[in-house]
């Protein structure tokens, strides 16, 4: 068991924050989460939350997913004093923090976002996993499935995605997984690359945009000037930021605020 001091990690607030999808609430105060090929089980205590794995996992793996070597009071304490608005919703969501999850998951989830809402978005990442995905089981005999490679997306149609309730986005995931498998697109080097740069080259994937390139460079590559702008944050940044949101005062953290941004207008009171 590994404990996490909750001031600024909210389990509760990252599932709700739009960026993963595969996290559950599964009881009280009890949630489960599949990140590639790992499962974790996790308990939120009052005054810590209770990762149940090793030591030894939570060092390979599960800090650098979940940022914990990054501080998040430095982001908090940066933002301008006289920025009421961005002030209160950091401070609504202190407990949020930019996950380092998988590039190709993100690619996938992020198209299926388009025109989408959260539980539906969770329930197409489920069914797609149980039919292309490997099943794994725990030593403790939790079973679950991981997503799928790209070679197993690659090999679909888009006849069967569309009898699954994909829509348009069939097409999107199968020319997507091609264009990954046959190299023409390189997801490792695309890891290498800067924010700009990384943006461009996701941007030859079939149905990723701006947004959800921007998205794919904020929780999977950690690129935090990336700044995802859906409904939701273009009609805060219209009301609250008429001559524009100061991107060059949050250089490095700008993607965090977005962050906060996007859960307090969600969360928040209206």
């Amino acid at each position: 068991m590994v404990t996490i001091q909750n001031e600024y990690f909210s389990i509760p607030q990252i599932c709700d924050s739009g960026q993963c999808f595969r996290m559950e609430k599964t009881g009280d105060h009890v949630y489960e989460l599949v990140a590639g090929n790992r499962y974790l089980k996790i308990r939120i205590e009052e005054n810590e939350t209770v990762l149940e794995c090793t030591r030894e996992e939570y060092e390979e793996f599960w800090k650098s997913y979940f940022d914990l070597e990054s501080c998040y009071e430095d982001y908090i304490s940066g933002i301008d004093e006289h920025d009421a608005y961005l002030k209160e919703a950091a401070a609504f969501g202190k407990g949020i923090r930019i996950l380092r999850q998988d590039v190709w998951e993100m690619i996938i989830t992020f198209i299926l976002s388009q025109q989408n809402n959260i539980p539906r978005i969770k329930g197409m990442i489920r069914a797609l996993s149980r039919r292309y995905g490997r099943k794994i089981e725990m030593p403790d005999g939790i079973i679950f499935d991981a997503f799928p490679e790209p070679q197993g997306l690659a090999e679909a149609t888009e006849e069967e995605l569309r009898e699954m309730k994909f829509g348009y986005r069939s097409r999107y995931i199968v020319g997507t997984a091609k264009k990954i498998t046959s190299g023409e697109v390189n997801l490792e080097e695309i890891a290498e690359m800067d924010y700009p740069q990384a943006r461009k080259e996701l941007m030859k994937l079939p149905g990723v945009g701006g947004k959800v390139a921007d998205c794919i460079c904020l929780f999977a590559l950690h690129q935090l000037d990336a700044f995802p702008v859906d409904t939701h944050i273009r009609q805060v940044l219209d009301a609250r930021y008429e001559n524009g949101f100061p991107f060059e005062r949050y250089r490095g953290f700008a993607g965090v605020l977005q962050q906060y941004i996007f859960y307090f207008d969600l969360k928040g009171e209206k």
